[in-house]
């Protein structure tokens, strides 16, 4: 398929999700030559494009975490890793001043040796709270050498909010003398899953919703424009007894992309004000 092809495609399929028709957007200001220098990704950057970046501005580094566990019978393993390598580039193009490290694709789902949790499942993967921890300082350590003023560190899973939070604390105690803040934003998780909770009860929707169902499984949907990552035909809830067969507890059913796109927003905009009220107040 033509390059022009691809991106008429996209485009139309862009339509039907207005999330991502205002990412397209940005991009289609900047002719394809362009493309490698605009991206928030480093990884798609060199490291002088990289050093310049953060020169002409762009002292804020993003690091968000996701998962690789099971999503029940209908939604692929990265689910976690796909919203969470989204979100941070939506997050950081409305901030405007940062960019963001690649997302780290591994946390705390079980115990790999008596398979608990998510490990009862083929495909999941686990860290030991010890090594999600240090796997963090790191990468955020690596963003501090490379010269950003200001990381934010934030999950899409919720097993190890508690280290990511930790692992921001112990930095920014360490760095703040020298003009350098690390930070822990929470708000993209525990306040969208509230959001989320409430938009269910106020349109009728199921509540019981904790892993892959209508939440999880309707974000992904509003990515999944290509339809890789959602199986329709296994679409099920499950609850109670039946999620140590499934893996799912909630009602994938009534997921959507037009729901996704809503809690999608939810942590787009938590994410981006938690951080200008950090900025606002940083000293």
């Amino acid at each position: 398929m033509r390059a022009d092809s691809r991106l008429l495609t996209t485009l139309i399929d862009a339509a039907r999700y207005p999330l991502r028709r205002q990412l397209i957007a940005v991009l289609m200001l900047f002719p394809p030559s362009a493309f490698a220098q605009r991206s928030v990704y480093i990884e798609d950057l060199t490291w002088p494009e990289v050093q310049q970046a953060i020169a002409s501005g762009k002292t804020s580094a993003i690091i968000y975490a996701g998962s690789t566990e099971q999503n029940g019978p209908h939604m692929a393993i990265g689910k976690h890793n796909f919203i969470a390598r989204w979100v941070a580039g939506a997050i950081a193009i409305k901030l405007g001043n940062a960019l963001v490290y690649p997302t780290l694709p591994f946390a705390p789902t079980g115990n790999a040796v008596t398979r608990t949790a998510h490990m009862r499942f083929p495909g999941s993967v686990s860290l030991t709270a010890q090594t999600y921890g240090a796997v963090i300082h790191d990468v955020a350590l690596s963003a501090i050498d490379a010269g950003f003023k200001n990381v934010f560190i934030m999950g899409d899973h919720g097993d190890g909010q508690d280290v990511l939070a930790a692992a921001a604390k112990n930095l920014d105690s360490q760095w703040k003398s020298r003009g350098t803040r690390v930070f822990y934003v929470d708000d993209v998780y525990f306040k969208e899953k509230q959001q989320a909770h409430e938009y269910e009860v106020s349109h009728g929707l199921p509540t019981h919703d904790l892993h892959a169902g209508i939440d999880d499984t309707s974000e992904l949907m509003a990515l999944d424009a290509q339809h890789r990552w959602i199986r329709a035909d296994k679409l099920a809830p499950s609850e109670g007894g039946q999620t140590a067969r499934t893996g799912v507890d909630g009602d994938p059913t009534k997921a959507s992309a037009a729901l996704g796109d809503v809690f999608l927003q939810y942590k787009i905009d938590d994410a981006v004000n938690q951080i200008r009220r950090f900025l606002g107040t940083a000293r």
